[in-house]
């Protein structure tokens, strides 16, 4: 009986590599299929997916709470320690969250409402306004009709957007619908949360048990301690930013209080949401607040304008390195690169974990691809002295 060839162990990777190739084009190909099914998919389990989100963010308070107020209990009575923890961190997350409602919604629901209300009126102020600037231009024999009416066809489509959204039973009835449906998904994520925070350890535990059973012992150490670093990383990036958000919110309120500025809640709000957006996120939030003001007097715009980058300065250089204490020290050019790819790959989520994300790779190649080269060419270099003749005896002499 005739023994069947072997294949040569090249043409196994050359054939891997190939069907690789092939796989990858496959997906390459189809990437809008792809991810029109991942976007259906997550509409099923958003609801889930926030909730591990909301629990993820909590679970830092939930542990510090646990470790200093109930330190002495969870020696004797570890579970209801934990469940008194968390059943305290939600209680002040419930707390915190009814007094920026208390003191944030019906401001913003009144700004909002005075905007809307008021749009004629101040669309009609910057045309003057621009029709001003087109005599002056005139006067100095300076052609800028071509700009202006670009100005005044911008204006009248912002200003008929507003008015059409905010008018008609059929605009009052969407917007209420999803108001109904984004609360109806916050208040099962949240009850989701919940159960996460309470089950977490049988979770925890679970999870690091498949773990072990997958991977060696050898192994095992390796990937917790890499999984636990990428966790301090998120935490510490996330608590800084909610943080430099709520620092860059109030000072802009302050600002805009003491010049008597309009809407200085409902900018102050959308100055501090769109800090959390890194590199393009002041920028919107910038011409949003400069949008607003200049609809009701130019020159507080441009005081806005001015104190804006004044702001931004100051945060970039002076609050975010105290906030973070270098711990995410990696290339200016790496973080826009990251920031660019994840934005244009998922968005505004995208934008949201572009330095995380970016901080995270950093620390893989340093820490570990670098390392792997090094050893291995280490390997390479001491195989290649036990290869070498030994020098003779005349060799020696010389």
């Amino acid at each position: 009986m005739k023994k069947e060839p072997k294949l040569d162990s090249r043409w196994k990777t050359y054939a891997a590599a190939l069907c690789t190739a092939v796989v990858l084009y496959v997906i390459l190909a189809h990437l809008n299929v792809l991810g029109k099914g991942i976007a259906a998919l997550f509409s099923y389990v958003q609801p889930v997916i926030l909730g591990l989100v909301i629990a993820y963010i909590l679970n830092p308070f939930d542990k510090a709470l646990y470790n200093s107020l109930f330190r002495k209990m969870r020696e004797r009575r570890e579970h209801l320690a934990w469940n008194l923890s968390t059943a305290l961190t939600i209680v002040l997350f419930l707390v915190l969250i009814i007094l920026l409602f208390v003191a944030l919604i019906p401001q913003l629901i009144d700004s909002v409402t005075t905007l809307i209300s008021n749009i004629g009126l101040y669309a009609k102020n910057i045309s003057d306004f621009l029709d001003m600037v087109q005599e002056k231009a005139a006067s100095f024999n300076i052609d800028i009709n071509d700009i202006m009416n670009a100005g005044q066809g911008l204006l009248t489509s912002i200003t008929e957007k507003l008015t059409n959204s905010s008018s008609g039973a059929g605009g009052v009835l969407n917007t209420v619908t999803n108001i109904g449906s984004g609360v109806m998904n916050a208040v099962i994520s949240f009850i989701i949360a919940i159960y996460f925070l309470l089950d977490k350890k049988n979770m925890k535990g679970g999870l690091k048990h498949l773990v072990q059973l997958c991977l060696s012992d050898r192994q095992y150490p390796q990937v917790a301690s890499f999984w636990s670093r990428c966790n301090r990383i998120l935490i510490r990036f996330i608590v800084c930013e909610l943080l430099d958000a709520c620092i860059v919110g109030a000072a802009n309120f302050v600002f805009m209080t003491i010049g008597r500025m309009p809407y200085s809640v409902l900018i102050s709000v959308v100055v501090g949401v769109t800090n959390l957006a890194p590199t393009f996120g002041p920028i919107a939030g910038g011409a949003i607040g400069a949008f607003i003001l200049v609809l009701d007097n130019p020159w507080n715009a441009l005081g806005f304008l001015i104190f804006t980058v004044i702001l931004q300065t100051v945060d970039g250089y002076v609050i975010k390195p105290k906030l973070y204490g270098g711990s995410l020290g990696i290339p200016g050019i790496w973080i826009l690169i990251s920031i660019i790819v994840c934005g244009r790959m998922w968005g505004v989520v995208g934008i949201l974990i572009g330095i995380p994300l970016a901080a995270i790779i950093d620390f893989i190649y340093h820490d570990y691809i670098l390392v792997q080269l090094q050893r291995a060419k280490d390997r390479r270099a001491g195989k290649a002295e036990s290869a070498a003749p030994a020098p003779s005896a005349e060799e020696k002499k010389a």
